[in-house]
């Protein structure tokens, strides 16, 4: 996989634009948040409406509290160049980001990617190039599975896929 270049063109960014930048980080929060939010209680009901058990929640996508590195006591600031108006070099700043901001948005999004995951190996087992990524979404059955004779319209690959066919045998090609 290749990586982002983000360090090196940072340096050679004028301040303006890293300014005027790094407010961006918070408007999605802002804007997509709550739509996330929203969407993943839909999606939630739906597939508890059709019957869905054993869902993971929204708290295993969060990493536990103890897991993260520093606390206030020791969280990590701007040590020079920071006036008292300079918000950087506060504790809760920098505690309000990484504990709170990053992994919770990213749960949020970890989650709701999960559901949709789940969904589609429940209402669409058919395969393409990216359907190996869905692993954390399998389901027992898919719905085409629950009917005898459409089961055996579905292509074999999609017929006895792990993913979305719990009886399948196990084959790497789907799930990596």
């Amino acid at each position: 996989m290749e990586r982002v270049i983000i360090a090196r063109g940072f340096s050679r960014q004028p301040r303006w634009k890293i300014i005027i930048g790094v407010p961006l980080i918070y408007l999605p929060l802002l804007l997509t948040v709550p739509f996330a939010v929203i969407t993943v209680l839909l999606v939630r009901t739906h597939l508890n409406y059709i019957g869905a058990v054993n869902l993971r929640s929204y708290a295993s996508f969060v990493p536990s509290w103890a897991s993260h590195r520093y606390r206030y006591a020791d969280q990590i600031t701007y040590r020079s160049g920071a006036a008292w108006y300079n918000v950087r070099s506060y504790r809760l700043y920098w505690l309000f980001n990484c504990k709170l901001y990053c992994p919770l948005s990213v749960a949020l999004f970890s989650y709701l990617s999960y559901l949709v995951k789940v969904v589609e190996n429940w209402w669409c087992p058919f395969g393409h190039d990216k359907k190996a990524g869905y692993g954390e979404g399998a389901v027992d059955r898919s719905y085409w599975h629950l009917h005898l004779a459409e089961q055996e319209r579905l292509h074999p690959e999609d017929r006895n896929n792990p993913l979305w066919n719990s009886a399948a045998q196990r084959d790497d090609r789907h799930n990596p």
